[in-house]
């Protein structure tokens, strides 16, 4: 009896001197004991298991019997497993049921540390957060706006598109218009040329009115008739 006394002491955390805070404790049941080694596997499942790192000191202890507690150390975890280092094992399997099956409460100081540290870091980036919200918001009102201004150029360039266009039909069928005059008074002038060169070959007058008469080979034998 004396002997079990010293070895409760040895395992005593004085939860009463020091209490212990609630985010540092969490549940889990023995899925593996290797005794030779000093290791316990145990299951856990809460979400604040990612601020669990290796080499983070953690005590277990049965609901019934909070008073009684071993002492341990993380040496991996997984997802959904934590591999824990128990230096004193065999004094732990005295006070505390080493059994797979076992379901302990934890708690650990390193936890409780890790989430304060995690809570700092999350007000940290709530203010990234906000502040690049608002900086993502004015951005946005920015490419809203270069939206409407490009609209707005393209209506205004539209409607002097629309009226380069229409001043350039216009001219065109002036021109074109132009043009038809000119043929009808090419035409008619062409016609009137025509006219008169037929006149003037009609009315053509000759400086005399013989004609020399080529009737030989050789030319001192020409002569006018």
């Amino acid at each position: 009896m004396k002997e079990f006394l010293l070895l409760a002491t040895l395992f005593v955390f004085d939860s009463f001197a020091v209490p212990k805070e609630m985010n540092g404790i969490f549940s889990g049941r023995i899925a593996k004991v290797n005794r030779s080694a000093s290791l316990l596997r145990v299951k856990v499942d809460f979400e604040n298991m990612k601020y669990i790192n290796k080499k983070d000191k953690v005590s277990f202890w049965d609901e019934r019997q909070p008073e009684l507690q071993c002492q341990a150390h993380v040496l991996g975890k997984s997802n959904n497993y934590l591999l824990l280092k128990i230096p004193e094992i065999r004094r732990c399997a005295q006070v505390v049921a080493l059994t797979p099956g076992m379901y302990y409460r934890f708690f650990s100081q390193d936890l409780v540390n890790n989430l304060k540290m995690g809570r700092e870091l999350v007000d940290i980036l709530v203010k990234k957060k906000l502040a690049l919200g608002g900086s993502l918001s004015r951005k946005k009102k920015e490419l809203d706006n270069h939206i409407e201004k490009v609209n707005a150029v393209n209506m205004r360039y539209k409607l002097l598109r629309d009226k380069l266009e229409a001043e350039w039909r216009d001219e065109i069928a002036a021109l074109e218009e132009d043009r038809l005059t000119t043929v009808k008074e090419y035409k008619d002038v062409e016609a009137r040329l025509l006219d008169a060169e037929h006149k003037l070959e009609k009315y053509r007058i000759e400086d005399e009115n013989l004609h020399e008469d080529r009737w030989s080979l050789d030319p001192r034998l020409y002569y006018k008739k």
